[in-house]
């Protein structure tokens, strides 16, 4: 898998900075394959936390007007609303809130951050920053107060993967890092499946 991506890129800075941008692949498969490409722990981690962590801005930005417009375009419109369900579903889980409390509140915006950075910050299939992004927007959170758990959580993960990856080869080879390439790309077609199936399924909460 390391060597087919070399190849098929060309540079292994752009292809660990452009695995890191793959939703579901995300920070985890570009430190992966960096190591695995040789290049050595602190690049691996840097190239990789670059790639995935610009995903943050278009991601916040964008979610919701392109929902919303995708809202407007009738044969679309459920689908909008099932992916926006989706999200706000997960934001629920992250952070249980009192609905009698005021969602503005130093207590609430703190634990909605916290909610965030965990959301981010322990890499696990379905977590990471394109998740984590989604969720900090239904949550509500402002700019300023959605980067830093964002990006610290995001950074948390990285090094978590990369101490991991060294371990990987302090037993093993190199060869190693491969076999678990090829099994994070299979986990995350299966996960998109999986997600496509579950949203698919769903029903929107509200097609005004």
């Amino acid at each position: 898998m390391t060597e087919f991506i070399q190849q098929l890129v060309g540079n292994d800075i752009l292809a660990t900075i452009f695995m890191s941008f793959v939703p579901l692949i995300e920070l985890k498969g570009g430190i992966v394959f960096a190591r695995g490409a040789g290049i050595d722990f602190f690049y691996s981690l840097l190239f990789a936390y670059a790639g995935s962590t610009f995903v943050f801005f278009p991601i916040y930005f964008l979610l919701k007007p392109i929902l919303n417009l995708i809202k407007k375009i009738k044969i679309f419109s459920k689908l909008a609303y099932k992916v926006e369900n989706y999200f706000s579903s997960k934001a629920e889980t992250a952070v249980k809130e009192d609905n009698g409390a005021d969602k503005n509140n130093k207590k609430a915006i703190y634990l909605k951050q916290l909610g965030v950075f965990i959301f981010v910050a322990i890499p696990l299939p379905m977590t990471g920053i394109w998740t984590g992004t989604a969720i900090a927007v239904f949550l509500g959170l402002k700019f300023k107060e959605a980067i830093l758990p964002a990006l610290i959580g995001n950074l948390v993960a990285g090094l978590i993967i990369s101490v991991l990856a060294e371990v990987c080869l302090s037993i093993w080879t190199i060869a190693v890092l491969d076999y678990i390439l090829y099994g994070l790309f299979a986990l995350a077609i299966i996960l998109l499946i999986v997600v496509i199936i579950k949203i698919a399924n769903s029903k929107p909460q509200d097609t005004k």
